[in-house]
């Protein structure tokens, strides 16, 4: 990969990237799925919800969601039940590097603000850290391959996860 390519394919992964991001934002699952391989998975869960909400895979591995439908189903669980999660995700400071031409790994800055309706209090979350996340170049589109959030600080509301238990 020479230069131009290589900033080419950068900015593609970076697009590819803001756009998980908004069709989180907008609950758009079926957009958010097709950014992602058909092997895809997301480790988001394992450092994000409490042990017992975590997802559990077909292989028993809890944290683990597999799959594109399956990763955008766990979100759209999250985020509309039982009443929809108005959420804010916003990430910076992109370092990505090559394994080859067609595979790549990234890490991102990021802070993420949720606000959900519990009768009538708002409930909130407003979280730090960083995505770690992998990339491969298919039909001549960069898709997820692996996603891991790992949160640095989460300040919430002391019952902004008692959603997942109603």
């Amino acid at each position: 990969m020479d230069d131009l390519q290589r900033l080419v394919a950068i900015d593609a992964i970076k697009d590819v990237f803001a756009k998980k991001l908004r069709y989180m934002d907008l609950k758009r699952w079926d957009d958010y799925a097709s950014l992602h391989t058909a092997d895809a998975y997301s480790e988001t869960w394992k450092h994000s919800l409490p042990i017992a909400a975590q997802p559990v895979s077909a292989g028993g591995e809890r944290g683990r969601v597999v799959g594109p439908v399956a990763i955008a189903g766990q979100l759209a669980r999250v985020f509309e039940h039982p009443t929809p999660i108005t959420s804010v995700h916003h990430c910076h400071a992109a370092e990505i590097a090559f394994q080859s031409d067609t595979e790549a790994k990234g890490i991102w800055s990021m802070e993420d603000s949720l606000w959900w309706r519990n009768g009538a209090v708002e409930e909130h979350l407003h979280g730090y850290g960083h995505y770690h996340e992998t990339f491969r170049k298919e039909g001549g589109r960069w898709l997820f391959t692996s996603r891991r959030l790992i949160r640095l600080r989460v300040d919430h509301s002391p019952d902004f996860w008692s959603r997942l238990t109603a």
